[in-house]
C-alpha cells in the first residue's frame, strides 16, 4: 500500500530550504500541479503551523503538513519530499525534519486509511532508517519495491 501513496509524480528531492514555510509550498508543489489541491491549501497549512507550532513533526526527522479537510482540497492525496538538509520547523533541533509528507483530505476521515498506511510504513525503524539514506526516485523504488 505504501507503493500506491508514493506515486513517482508526487514525490520530490530536495537539497534544502531557507526556510519551512518554503519546503512546504516545495512538498505540496506536485499535489498543487496535479489539481488534487489548491493554493488556499497551501496557505492554511503554513497558517495552521504559525498559529499552532511545529505540530507537524510527528517523529524526530518526519513532518506530515496537513490542514483541516475539505477547504482547497479536491480528492485525497500525500505527497513526499526528501531533503538533504533539514528543515527547521523551529529553533528546537527536535522540530527539524528531512522527509515531509503532505497530507491533503477531503473531509475529517477519508484520509485516515492513508494515514495509518505511513503511519506503518514509517514505524518500522530498519524502513524509516533507508528511507532517510535515499538520494533520488530509482532508490527509493527499490525500496519500497
Amino acid at each position: 500500500m505504501f507503493k500506491e501513496l508514493m506515486a513517482k509524480e508526487r514525490v520530490t528531492f530536495a537539497d534544502g530550504f531557507d526556510s519551512w514555510e518554503d519546503a512546504v509550498r516545495a512538498a505540496a508543489r506536485p499535489l498543487l500541479r496535479d489539481g488534487a489541491i489548491e493554493e488556499t491549501y497551501i496557505d492554511s497549512m503554513i497558517a495552521c503551523i504559525n498559529q499552532y507550532g511545529p505540530y507537524i513533526v510527528i517523529a524526530p526527522d518526519i513532518a506530515m503538513p496537513h490542514a483541516q479537510g475539505g477547504s482547497g482540497v479536491r480528492e485525497n492525496a500525500v505527497s513526499f519530499m526528501k531533503v538533504s538538509r533539514p528543515v527547521h520547523f523551529s529553533d528546537s533541533r527536535e522540530h527539524d525534519a528531512r522527509l515531509l509528507f503532505v497530507l491533503a483530505s477531503v473531509d475529517n476521515t477519508s484520509h485516515l486509511g492513508m494515514l495509518q498506511t505511513l503511519v506503518e510504513a514509517i514505524s518500522d525503524e530498519k524502513f524509516l532508517s533507508d528511507l532517510l539514506q535515499v538520494e533520488g526516485m530509482e532508490e527509493l523504488r527499490r525500496l519500497i519495491a
